[in-house]
């Protein structure tokens, strides 16, 4: 624990102190004690002094004091001192280095200066005044004159600090502190450039930029921020190590595979040179032109690749596949070595423009490497992002944790005095103002007094902020001015006023009025006609005046002094001056788009309770995290500075290097802005490209350190701010919200509508209905009211608290089978399938029916149960499900009303009773057909078939006519099953039963769909119905558990969050009128049709002028596919910016626009950059952190309502999860027994040394090298001895194999990672041998090291490799069933997409992003595209391929040789829902996934802190158990109870000696001391688990299990326990020793009493009587 400030007031630091802190250092005592001082986090210096301390008397201020803290005092030897503020400064006391006295008067002075508040505001000034200078591109002449005064003043600064503190003097001397070190370091550098002949200025701006960081420390904030940083860095440096592991192992991978292969282009080879032989010509330099001779797609820039392999790229006609030429991307992007390969791994891992590299790859190599990046991308770059993202949850939970901890003591006595003090001046205040108001104006006295609560509880409801009190003159102003009593006129017209605001119908108008308001900004477009215009000027003047009448009535209802006391009407009052502001300065768009806009939408907040929690939540967040904004920003500025000092001059110099104009692209940093925009791009992910033109200019040793420092620190802050806003929206809860009095109106408004709505319905309705009927639902609503009464809307929300309530209204109880199904939002299947005919006799029985029978006692249930019994032949009473309840209750008035409950002739009743035994038996038997398993396997194998065969309708289906006869068939067979089994399951069921069950609802639309698509085939104008075929694959979802229990746990933890996606929706709809504002009709361009390039501006400068040119035909002037024209457009670009998928080029045509009907020039609105860096911000990550963190909570609640069990994983997979647990304490795997024969145990000790698994390791890791240092151009004598170093590597592995098989014997291929090791050294010997048999040409040279690099997984071997990685990849594998049930989810909605794109996208033209690898031609190219818009890449060029619909674009009527289908242009519609839809689902599916990885991790320590006990533990507790009760008894003796324990394996475990603890375990005792089985396992379970909450149901689990399996258990009355055995024991010692000394002293009296006649005469009887005594007397004190 920390200590706590104890105040002991303030001493003046004097020689006498500083005498006693000499000698402590010279004797150096109290060591011990020194150890367990800790220093007080309350007075660490920086901060300012606790008031426990009392006042600061004047003369202490900057004056020398004695360390109140005993931890720096004794061990540190420091004093203190305090400025005005409070502030603590220490400093070292002893002289050792260049270090003045404490009493010396130059120090003393220097300490002054030091303490000053303004000396530090002199220095805070300086920097940022040097900060601002730095980015300034071209700076004037005066600003080497402030450079220089700046220099001075870092000089002087220096000087005072190394006075004050001394040069070295300890930890609180000048070298003591890292941040002197940069600072002495800087100014010392730019001081000798200073007075140096040399020429360092572009060196010196950059080392000067280091400046900046110099705020850090100045702030005391920032600088706690860094401390913390500082220890998450610590923490994720095993992750770190971990993810640099994977990395090197992907990397060797990548080289192994794909070494060279990017070099492969398609050469063009002339007919006459065709006996010419091809050779690699990659050794001589510039011997082929490129772009001459090898073949480029349309708008690429670099050649198209190609591969020997059969599914790679193939080379059109004319051109040959050879090796040559330099690698794609300017020779950036290649796996030629270690290092390039490294940089491409980790890009894959940002995902940064992963598509390029992904078709690059499969281009030169072949489509079936997608695995490797699929691994990569899905596995790797995943499972990094959560653990990297737990482990800063955790490090963020404990420091909020430790923040919030605040002791008793720092909270003084007289400070709360003063506080209440405070609080009852403002409350008298308060209480003035209330009577002052009374006086003057009692009509409006409810209004106000409502006012004036309502702020007092929102003021106590924010957190405590300091403010200056007001002065009393201007409070006697406001309550004279402010509050308003002219006359009884006037308060007759406030009092009117004050009847109108208070009216619920007044906010429902202005809601509507808002909302209406809001519309009329979305239907701006472009173009818009005149009519338009007008219309919406007119509404938004209309709106206008609404707002004005309202601040208007407010004010004279509430007086100025109540409106203006709540924020809201302070807003509507902004609203009203800048709308009234609009309307008079007409013309000034800023204040529309950037004020107006904003404010309106936040004014709809006002009566959203769920915008205000979330505002309010955001708005705290933000308070706390102050300080790490700050820090963000001061990290993006430093880095934007820093970039532009160190590569400005570079893009200047070397811009031809980059374009062939020599003008500057649009990403460098030769300016401020350009720099810091290439920093926010590098921030948001996409880093590659500029990397590239960065390396071009100014080389790869100063581009790649700079842009993975910027890559590394600026994502960690990201992170962790995002991790902060996701931990604080997680404590959002929709059901308790706070609701303002608008809000309640509204509320009371909309719940009267509702109620005359009701009302008019059911006057309309109740013609139609008897008399009883009303009475009876009459009653049964009362009941109801009645048990729903006394709960809150929150607990009725819940389906098992409603369904509980339902049920003691109906007076009945359900069975467990119906319990779980109300838990899910969609009835289980095996709830419905409980029907009322024979589910007793069915294959799946109902294990609980007796107890079910034996709870349910009233006497209608029990009616039910009879009347629910099956045939004359079964035996089972089947207890009624819920549905079957439903249906009684529904045939009742039938029988009613056909009179059955009335007496019939014995005729009548035969003939009903065998008409209904008839079909009876015909449910029963179509119960028993759809209830069998083989029934049930039958359905799910037809299913996946019927799944299966959508993916062979592609393209080529015309062509393979065998295969298109045989799926027509097929689909006519599957339709037929399908209705069959719909057909049994309504007879067996009902309707009723059938389509109360959501899974089947689902089953019959697809059956629905069979129809359809089978009625589309027999006739043409209904071909488009055969589209939707692509939804019977949605069948695949009512047949698998798995499935389901995954869509129901994202139906659970996603709906709940509609309130906040409503308002990240309007966040985005306020965003997008602000773009239509901004840039509607901006983005159309003149185009040259021959270059595909846009005109320059002095050529075209608009519309009219493009059309006007001299040429055959007119220009076209385009628009961007992508724009604000309206506000669907500009949804669609914003939603394109947020997954940072072609947002360049909106920013592009942004930045570029000019006006309406004005052709676009080159950065003419440059800072339009700000929009998208502001909705990156605010309509991105705010919204996103807001949608994750109530996801999580959500999340939380259903793991909390399942018992704390995963909710993606089903029963059985429970079991599972429980045996991988086990991985967290023990590995299963048995080791093998040693062997007897002597040099087998030499050989067993070898192998099993700690030193020889060492040597492994070591050999590994040199193998792993070896395939490092290689490259594609490498000489012969370097492949030579690769070789023979790879024969030495096989020959040391296979030795190693055959070690292990002399020492394990069998048990050998008992362990995993044996026979891992037995087959490489197969393999690897294998692929030695090949190349000398079948021909070197036909192996692949990197085989053996591909087969030897996979040894390198022993790294992760428990035991073997860092526990650090063991331990981070523990969630991985506790995770694994969960993400096998989601990642089936997401391969079922990747299916269904990639077939709707097989039918809708198919023929569509190939260009942008649809190209011979990503299309939608085939299922697997459709997996492909499906599988880049799963992260989020690429997607932006198919959709644009799609946007192809015009003639001037595709052609509709182009015909595809060997199918019917004409045409390739594609349907923009269908392709905006097609990809955007699939992104939300998506997004969502791997949102989750994110979620339930995070939560695994981080209840990891809570699993390794409470230990859980599995089966087989119980199983080793009975093995042991029946070796001491052979005759199975269930008893043994007490005494055998420690020999037991210790025999017991762990965790059950109990060395010796544990008697004192089986004692202390109270364990109850039968006659003759004998101790039951029962007793003793669960007191040894209990002492394992602890105390846990779930202790108390797995104890009552284990006794209950046991009796089940022990059904004839021997009675017993325990006669004791083994504590009061002891106590009995221990208390009958205490008494016989009693007794026993009692006895020695009555011997001793006696024999005092005997008379000695002859003192000098031995007796040798009388002392050996006496030495007896003597002796039993010892040996009696000697027991006690």
């Amino acid at each position: 624990m920390l200590t706590s400030p104890e105040p002991k007031g303030l001493i003046p630091f004097t020689a006498e102190s500083l005498e006693l802190i000499e000698n402590h250092v010279a004797k150096k005592c109290n060591e011990e004690h020194e150890e367990d001082l800790k220093p007080s986090p309350y007075l660490e210096a920086g901060k300012e002094l606790p008031f426990t301390y009392g006042t600061l008397p004047q003369g202490m201020v900057s004056e020398p004091l004695e360390d109140m803290d005993p931890y720096y005092y004794v061990k540190r030897n420091t004093f203190i001192v305090l400025n005005r503020s409070r502030v603590i400064f220490r400093f070292n006391a002893i002289s050792i280095f260049c270090t003045l006295s404490p009493f010396s008067s130059l120090r003393r002075v220097a300490i002054k200066v030091l303490v000053n508040p303004l000396f530090r505001l002199l220095i805070l000034i300086s920097v940022l005044t040097d900060s601002m200078l730095m980015s300034m591109n071209n700076p004037p002449e005066w600003i080497l004159t402030v450079q220089n005064t700046l220099l001075g003043i870092y000089t002087f600064e220096i000087l005072v600090k190394v006075i004050a503190r001394g040069v070295w003097a300890g930890s609180f001397s000048f070298l003591g502190d890292l941040w002197n070190w940069l600072d002495f370091s800087v100014t010392l550098f730019e001081l000798i450039t200073k007075f140096s002949s040399l020429n360092f200025l572009p060196l010196v701006k950059t080392v000067r930029t280091l400046r900046i960081l110099k705020i850090i420390p100045l702030n005391q904030g920032l600088l706690s921020v860094v401390a913390t940083l500082a220890q998450c860095l610590k923490k994720l440096l095993g992750a770190i190590v971990l993810t640099l592991f994977f990395l090197t192992v992907f990397s060797l991978l990548g080289m192994g595979l794909f070494m060279g292969n990017l070099k492969h282009k398609c050469l063009h080879w002339p007919q006459e040179n065709k006996n010419e032989t091809l050779h690699n010509r990659t050794g001589i330099q510039y011997y082929i032109s490129e772009r001459t001779n090898f073949y480029y797609l349309e708008g690429e820039r670099s050649a198209l690749l190609c591969g020997n392999a059969t599914d790679a790229g193939q080379c059109p006609e004319g051109y040959v596949c050879v090796k040559e030429g330099s690698n794609p991307d300017d020779g950036f992007t290649s796996f030629d070595n270690f290092g390039w390969a490294l940089l491409a791994l980790f890009r894959l891992m940002t995902q940064d423009y992963p598509e390029l590299l992904y078709h690059q790859i499969l281009y030169a190599s072949g489509k079936i490497y997608m695995i490797f990046f699929v691994v990569i991308s899905f596995w790797f770059a995943f499972y990094m992002a959560s653990l990297f993202l737990g482990i800063l949850i955790m490090t963020y939970e404990k420091e909020k944790q430790r923040t919030s901890e605040k002791p008793r003591d720092t909270e003084p006595k007289f400070q709360q005095t003063m506080k209440e003090q405070e609080e009852g001046n403002e409350a008298a205040e308060m209480k003035t103002t209330e009577i002052e108001m009374k006086k003057r104006s009692p009509t409006s006295m409810n209004t106000t007094l409502d006012i004036l609560e309502e702020t007092t509880l929102r003021q106590k409801g924010e957190p405590e902020i300091s403010r200056k009190k007001c002065p009393l003159c201007w409070q006697k102003f406001t309550k004279t001015c402010c509050i308003w009593d002219c006359c009884p006129c006037w308060i007759k017209l406030s009092k009117l006023a004050d009847g109108i605001i208070a009216q619920p119908f007044a906010d429902l108008f202005i809601v509507i009025c808002i909302i209406l308001n809001i519309c009329f900004l979305a239907l701006e477009h472009f173009p818009m006609s005149e009519e338009i215009m007008y219309f919406l000027t007119i509404g938004n003047l209309v709106f206008i005046g609404i707002y004005t009448i309202e601040m208007i009535l407010k004010i004279i209802a509430m007086h100025p002094y109540g409106y203006f006391q709540v924020t809201w009407n302070i807003l509507d009052s902004i609203i009203v001056f800048f709308g009234l502001t609009e309307i008079f300065l007409a013309g000034i768009e800023e204040i529309t788009v950037f004020i107006l806009f904003p404010l309106r939408f936040i004014k709809l907040g006002k009566y959203g309770p769920p915008f205000e929690n979330l505002v309010r939540i955001l708005g705290n967040t933000l308070m706390a995290l102050k300080d790490l904004v700050l820090l963000l920003f001061l990290f993006v500025y430093f880095s934007a500075v820093f970039g532009m000092n160190l590569f400005g001059q570079s893009y200047k110099d070397c811009v031809c290097h980059i374009d062939e104009d020599c003008q500057l692209p649009r990403w460098h940093m030769s300016d401020f802005f350009h720099a810091y925009m290439n920093v926010f791009r590098i921030l948001c992910g996409e880093w590659i490209e500029t990397l590239w033109d960065c390396m071009k200019v100014a080389g790869q040793s100063w581009c790649i350190p700079f842009y993975i420092m910027v890559i590394l620190i600026g994502n960690l802050l990201v992170l962790y701010l995002f991790v902060a806003l996701v931990s604080s929206f997680s404590l959002y809860d929709a059901t308790i919200p706070k609701v303002n009095k608008e809000a309640k109106n509204f509320q009371l408004a909309m719940a009267r509508i509702k109620k005359g709505v009701n009302h008019v319905l059911l006057k309309i309705l109740c013609t139609k209905r008897t008399i009883p009927t009303e009475a009876e639902d009459q009653m049964h609503d009362t009941s109801v009211k009645e048990n729903v009464s006394g709960h809150t809307l929150s607990e009725l929300s819940d389906s098992q608290t409603f369904l509980r309530y339902r049920e003691k209204s109906s007076g009945t109880e359900k069975t467990p089978a119906t319990e779980s199904e109300s838990q899910s939002l969609i009835a289980s299947p095996t709830v419905s399938e409980t029907v009322p005919i024979a589910s007793g006799e069915s294959d799946i029985e109902n294990l609980d029916n007796k107890e079910t029978q034996n709870k349910s006692g009233i006497g209608d249930s029990k009616e039910k149960m009879k009347q629910s019994s099956s045939s004359e032949c079964s035996t089972v009473d089947i207890a009624i499900s819920e549905e079957e309840e439903m249906v009684y209750e529904h045939e009742k008035p039938k029988l009613r009303k056909h009179g059955y409950e009335r007496k019939s002739s014995p005729g009548q009743v035969s003939r009903e009773s065998r008409n209904g035994n008839i079909w009876k038996n015909i449910r029963k038997t179509c119960c028993k057909i759809v209830e069998n398993n083989w029934f049930k396997c039958f359905i799910g194998m037809v299913t996946l078939l019927s799944t299966g065969t959508l993916a062979l309708e592609d393209i080529y289906i015309d062509q393979r006519k065998t295969i298109k006869i045989l799926l027509e068939y097929a689909d006519m067979i599957f339709a037929y099953i399908f209705i069959l089994e719909m057909l049994l399951k309504w007879v067996a069921y009902g309707f009723k039963a059938y389509f109360s069950n959501g899974w089947y609802k689902l089953d019959f639309m697809v059956v629905i769909v069979f129809c359809l698509s089978l009625i589309g085939k027999t006739r043409e104008d209904l071909t488009p119905l055969t589209s939707i075929k692509f939804l019977r694959a949605l069948r695949v979802l009512s047949q698998f558990e798995r499935m389901k229990v995954v869509l129901i746990a994202l139906i659970k933890t996603t709906l709940p969050t509609f309130s906040v996606f409503l308002v990240c929706l309007m966040t985005w709809l306020l965003f997008s009128i602000m773009g239509v504002h901004l840039f509607a009709g901006k983005f159309y361009e003149c185009i040259d049709p021959t270059s595909g390039e846009r005109f320059p501006i002095f050529e075209v400068m608009n519309q009219s002028q493009c059309e006007n040119l001299v040429f055959n035909e007119s220009m076209p002037w385009e628009n961007a596919n992508l724009n604000f024209d309206n506000v669907g457009n500009g949804f669609l670009s914003l939603f394109q910016v947020a997954t940072f998928n072609g947002w360049i080029s909106i920013m592009y045509s942004a930045i570029d626009s000019v006006g309406v009907d004005m052709q676009p020039n080159y950065e003419h609105n440059l800072y339009m950059y700000n929009y998208f860096v502001v909705f990156v911000i605010f309509g991105l990550f705010l919204p996103l952190s807001m949608l994750i963190g109530v996801i999580i909570s959500n999340f939380n609640k259903q793991k909390i309502k399942q018992g704390g069990s995963n909710i993606f994983i089903t029963v059985k997979q429970k079991k599972q999860y429980r045996a991988l647990k086990k991985l967290l304490y023990e590995d299963s795997q048995k080791p093998a027994p040693r062997p007897i024969n002597k040099f087998q145990g030499f050989i067993f000790d070898l192998v099993t040394h700690r030193v020889f698994n060492v040597i492994i390791i070591v050999l590994i890791c040199f193998q792993a090298t070896t395939i490092m240092i290689q490259n594609d151009e490498q000489s012969i004598q370097m492949e030579t001895a690769l070789y023979w170093m790879q024969v030495i590597f096989v020959m040391l592995f296979t030795l190693e194999c055959i070690l292990k098989l002399i020492a394990f014997r069998c048990h050998y291929f008992t362990n995993v990672w044996n026979v891992h090791d037995f087959m490489v050294v197969i393999f690897s010997i294998t692929g030695l041998l090949l190349p000398l048999t079948v021909g070197q040409y036909l192996v692949p040279p990197s085989l053996v090291q591909l087969i030897l690099l996979s040894r390198v997984i022993h790294i992760l071997h428990p035991g073997k490799g860092p526990k650090v990685f063991h331990d981070l990849m523990l969630p991985l594998i506790l995770s694994l069933p969960a993400l096998l049930n989601i990642s089936l989810l997401i391969f079922l909605v990747m299916f269904i997409y990639a077939i709707f794109g097989m039918y809708n996208f198919a023929y569509v033209k190939k260009e942008a992003g649809i190209n011979d690898v990503s299309n939608f031609e085939t299922f697997g190219s459709s997996m492909l595209c499906l599988f880049q818009v799963t992260i989020f890449s690429g997607w932006d060029g198919m959709l644009n391929a799609i946007f192809n619909s015009q003639w001037s674009d595709c052609d509709p009527d182009k015909i595809n040789p060997g199918t019917q289908v004409k045409g390739d242009c594609g349907s923009p519609t269908v392709g905006i829902f097609y990809f955007v839809s699939y992104i939300l689902i998506s997004w969502l599916i791997i949102v989750n996934m994110y979620i339930m990885l995070i939560m695994e991790f981080l209840s990891i320590p809570f699993k390794k802190k409470n230990r859980t006990l599995s089966e087989d533990d119980f199983k080793k507790f009975f093995q042991v158990w029946n070796r001491f009760d052979p005759d199975r008894t269930q008893y043994i003796d007490s005494s055998k109870l420690s020999d037991f324990a210790a025999a017991l394996d762990p965790p059950l475990f109990m060395a010796k000696p544990n008697k004192g603890q089986l004692v202390a375990m109270d364990l109850p005792m039968a006659a003759g001391d004998r101790i039951h089985c029962l007793d003793i396992l669960l007191a040894f379970t209990k002492r394992v688990m602890g105390k846990d909450e779930r202790v108390e149901k797995i104890l009552s689990e284990i006794e209950s299990g046991f009796m089940l399996a022990n059904p004839f258990k021997i009675t017993y009355e325990p006669i004791t326990t083994t504590l009061k055995r002891k106590q009995e024991a221990v208390s009958a010692t205490i008494i016989q020793r009693a007794y026993k000394s009692y006895r020695l002293r009555q011997n001793d009296k006696n024999t005092s009493d005997i008379p000695i006649i002859d003192d000098d005469r031995d007796d040798p009887a009388s002392k050996g009587a006496r030495s007896d005594k003597i002796e039993e007397k010892t040996s009696i004190q000697t027991q006690i």
